[in-house]
């Protein structure tokens, strides 16, 4: 047989060509008439095909793209799962489909999200790939297996399934021991409106990521920068929705009495309060609740509203969150005085 000899009796151009990368599994090669001695043939040393992985053929001699690196880690970690042939992705079958049950994560994954402190592709050693837990597979050439209980929804990028930033983010810094790194990293999800800091904090608290030293320190720079903008967004809100001016990052006292609490802004004659939640999911969030919720009471036992607001609902929806506060100042107009208490600057 020579190389240029036809292998199936039915072209691979279907599949090859047409601008899609040119990686195929060894089952992909079978259903198109290629038998695992001519395939073997192919990939010999100075073959026209290469095996990138395990089960997975590389359909040129030449070193593979960067997406053809993703296509073949999809693939190898992909061919495990059901009767081990994933379908190959076409014009009527997306990638979702071709790739059940696994995504690309970790550095990979949040340079395909358009982080600029990430590695490019191609100086990538390895491709993480996310897995079931109990899915057969072990690392090999390029591809990494994370596993995981429970596997998130993926998104989709360039026609590939990618892991949300948050799981993304924490899967690389599980495996990186540079605070630089780790803190560049967390502070361009919340600078860059990837994510937001408390959905990072779940994952590396899931993660049991936070007890490393470096990731706490980078999640402390992470939690104020999320309070920061949140704080701006609420400032913004306020102004653009025509609320009155409340006073700023007050703490209020019983006279003569106890400390009360602090709060993000405060309408000292409607005796309404606005306060951020921004607490980080940690082990001890119960505890912070019941926190917040001791305080919340105590409050609107003296007659003091307290509004609740998130980072989130701030970004997602700053009009209903103005629409609430604006309602809890016109009714502050029906409900009996509120006790008196001393307003001081935090």
């Amino acid at each position: 047989m020579t190389h240029n000899a036809p292998l199936s009796p039915r072209p691979l151009h279907d599949l090859s060509g047409g601008g899609r990368p040119r990686v195929l599994t060894t089952a992909q090669l079978r259903a198109h008439g290629v038998s695992t001695a001519e395939t073997n043939e192919q990939c010999r040393a100075g073959g026209p095909w290469q095996q990138l992985l395990p089960g997975v053929v590389l359909l040129h001699p030449g070193p593979p793209t960067s997406e053809e690196r993703l296509h073949a880690v999809l693939m190898y970690a992909a061919r495990e799962r059901g009767s081990g042939v994933p379908a190959q992705p076409g014009a009527s079958r997306p990638h979702a489909a071709a790739y059940p049950e696994v995504m690309i994560t970790g550095l990979a994954a949040l340079t395909l999200h358009g982080f600029s402190s990430t590695p490019p592709l191609p100086s990538l050693d390895a491709i993480d790939v996310l897995v079931p837990r109990l899915r057969r597979l072990r690392s090999t050439g390029c591809a990494r297996i994370v596993r995981t209980p429970v596997l998130p929804d993926p998104e989709q990028v360039t026609g590939v399934p990618v892991a949300p930033v948050a799981r993304a983010l924490a899967d690389a810094v599980a495996g990186l021991a540079d605070a630089g790194i780790v803190r560049r990293l967390l502070t361009e999800a919340v600078r860059g409106s990837h994510c937001d800091p408390t959905a990072v904090v779940r994952e590396l608290n899931q993660a049991r990521l936070l007890s490393r030293p470096h990731v706490v320190d980078a999640v402390e720079s992470l939690l104020a920068e999320g309070r920061a903008r949140a704080e701006d967004r609420l400032y913004r809100m306020i102004a653009e929705y025509g609320l009155p001016d409340p006073v700023w990052n007050v703490d209020l006292r019983l006279p003569g009495g106890p400390y009360l609490g602090g709060l993000d802004a405060y309408w000292p004659d409607q005796a309404v309060a606005v306060e951020l939640d921004t607490r980080a999911p940690r082990q001890d969030d119960d505890a912070l609740w019941s926190e917040y919720a001791r305080k919340r009471e105590h409050l609107e036992r003296l007659g003091i509203t307290v509004v609740h607001v998130t980072p989130r609902k701030l970004r997602d929806s700053p009009e209903q969150q103005a629409t609430v506060i604006r309602t809890a100042l016109m009714a502050s107009a029906d409900r009996e005085p509120a006790a008196y208490v001393v307003v001081l600057p935090r």
